[in-house]
């Protein structure tokens, strides 16, 4: 399947200042994610900036970027209007990468891509959870599945609950267990993310603080792609960015 992959990448950043320039092995990492894209398959890749900075960083790597209004209020809004500058077709399909993830598995971005239909306008991917403190951390975003591999519900508490096992304890995951933790990317039809935009917030976002509650809430179906293994993480504080250089010598 034909995806094109868009970029958010906003310069201000409050636990990390002008984190999409910081460098990797000689590189932008912004660059380093439009590169780690390039090997998804993916028939083309765009940055989408609010900053001239940025802009010119990608345009000195050959890498397509387009400056973006600066006042959007998450990156789809960001990406949907880069999508609407290409033209693109209404049944295009748009792989939203975030602009902090430079290990990130390319064939996660082409495997979203592929669950994109007529009856699907979204979908993103998750993998199993087997750390006791993931499962009760509501900084790991958890998701539950119905039959047909659709999310029913995206959340910060450790969903599904497992009642009996722990009603005895909650030291170690009982056996069997595996809930699924979210992974940020997502891939979108382009009529769809369009119209994404415009939809009423809802109260489950406001409450979890997940936007992608928005679209469950609308009725609208996700389609999610499990994989076994964990992405590399991304890169949110100066910390990460020391441990992801070592990728980069």
């Amino acid at each position: 399947m034909s995806f094109t992959v868009i970029i958010p990448a906003r310069l201000a950043s409050t636990r990390l200042p002008n984190k999409p320039l910081a460098d990797l092995g000689g590189k932008p990492m912004i660059v380093r994610v439009a590169e780690r894209a390039a090997l998804s398959g993916a028939a083309r890749i765009v940055v989408a900036t609010d900053h001239a900075s940025i802009l010119a960083a990608c345009e000195r790597h050959g890498i397509a970027a387009c400056l973006t209004r600066a006042d959007h209020p998450s990156g789809t809004d960001r990406i949907a209007e880069v999508a609407r500058a290409m033209d693109l077709p209404a049944d295009a399909v748009v792989v939203n990468l975030q602009g902090d993830e430079p290990l990130i598995d390319p064939a996660l971005l082409a495997a979203s891509a592929a669950l994109i239909g007529a009856q699907v306008p979204m979908a993103t991917c998750a993998h199993p959870l087997h750390e006791v403190a993931d499962a009760f951390n509501p900084n790991v975003v958890k998701v539950v599945l119905d039959r047909a591999g659709r999310a029913l519900y995206f959340s910060r508490a450790t969903i599904p609950w497992a009642r009996d096992a722990f009603a005895q304890s909650r030291d170690a995951l009982p056996a069997g267990y595996a809930p699924l933790r979210h992974i940020g990317l997502y891939a979108y039809r382009n009529d769809f993310l369009q119209a994404y935009p415009a939809l009423q917030v809802s109260p489950l976002e406001s409450i979890e603080a997940l936007e992608q509650l928005r679209v469950l809430w609308h009725g609208h179906p996700i389609a999610v792609h499990v994989t076994d293994a964990a992405p590399a993480p991304g890169v949110d504080t100066p910390e990460d960015l020391e441990r992801v250089r070592a990728h980069f010598p």
